[in-house]
């Protein structure tokens, strides 16, 4: 089993699910808090490898709901600058377990890259299904 560095935004109720998951499959989970973590841009870049751009933002974000942010118009140097000013835009969760990093939490990759219990769930773990409060947080 791996240990797992989980940075999350404490309160968002599919990070916990996700958290539940990965320890019910045997994992060590730290969790660390997205929002208040001393980002580097080449760092929190390494997280979305392989990804395009617009998948490395969190379309919860109020900023990019309210139209303010486009994901589809930005370039690499822009979204980390973006991220860097204003961590609700990140993707969540990001995940590091040895020297692997991924953004996001589609079950199939976790699965192939780490493992997780004998079933792993067809709902959606990473949309958020109730309109977000003040600070862009959907609390189910």
């Amino acid at each position: 089993m791996a240990t797992v560095v989980f940075y999350e935004k404490p309160g968002c109720i599919n990070n916990t699910r996700q958290k539940q998951l990965l320890s019910s499959a045997g994992h060590q989970v730290i969790a660390k808090n997205l929002l208040t973590e001393p980002w580097q841009s080449d760092v929190l870049r390494s997280f979305f490898d392989g990804l395009p751009v617009r998948d490395w933002f969190n379309y919860s974000a109020p900023a990019i709901k309210h139209g303010d942010i486009d994901p589809e118009a930005v370039d690499a140097e822009t979204a980390l600058a973006l991220m860097l000013d204003n961590p609700l835009l990140i993707r969540r969760p990001l995940m590091q377990a040895g020297e692997r990093r991924m953004a996001g939490f589609d079950s199939e990759r976790v699965d192939a890259w780490l493992g997780l219990a004998a079933s792993v769930p067809e709902q959606d773990l990473e949309t958020c299904r109730k309109p977000p409060d003040k600070s862009g947080c959907r609390h189910d």
